[in-house]
């Protein structure tokens, strides 16, 4: 189950330190590699959230991973108050809002552009500039390809959707037609 308003909660506090200490890009990328440890080895999540551990226990887990990453003091006492708080499982939602919160400080938005074919570097780059210029921010594109949509590209980027596809220009054509009759 998401948890995603206590991890909105810790990942703000987290950020308020970092952005004190000018360490929050530090403490970002030390939160990434430990919710990609994580999903990538269940059995280490287990060990910090199953109750039938001691608290103890998992105190020490995280004390190893704590060490393993060399990790700054500050966030080694936020992770062992994870692991206290019975909070360890959120992790990985804590490491998704860090990395929102992250990202809105530098001006950074984050878009998908869907095409029915995959778009050359040059032309990406292309949709990329027109986003940037629309949004007022710097713009992270990931490409996807859906045949479906016939042809043309629809790039969203938050809120602002531009739809160019084949298909919803039909769509609106049908609409238009019915609209006549």
């Amino acid at each position: 189950m998401k948890q995603t308003i206590l991890a909105k909660r810790y990942a703000k506090a987290l950020f308020a330190v970092g952005a004190e200490n000018n360490q929050e890009e530090a403490y970002n990328a030390a939160l990434r590699q430990l919710a990609d440890f994580c999903a990538d080895n269940p059995e280490v999540m287990d060990a910090l959230t199953n109750p039938l551990y001691p608290v103890d226990a998992r105190e020490k887990v995280m004390a190893g991973i704590i060490g393993a990453m060399d990790a700054d003091p500050v966030l080694g006492n936020f992770l062992n108050l994870l692991v206290e708080k019975k909070r360890a499982a959120i992790i990985p939602e804590i490491a998704e809002q860090f990395q929102v919160m992250v990202d809105t400080a530098n001006n950074i938005s984050h878009g998908t552009v869907t095409s029915a074919i995959e778009l050359s570097d040059p032309l990406l780059d292309k949709v990329r500039m027109t986003m940037e210029k629309l949004t007022g921010t710097k713009v992270e594109l990931t490409a996807s390809v859906d045949p479906s949509i016939v042809g043309g590209i629809v790039a969203k980027v938050g809120d602002l959707v531009l739809d160019g596809s084949i298909k919803t220009q039909l769509a609106r054509l049908k609409d238009s037609i019915k609209g006549r009759e």
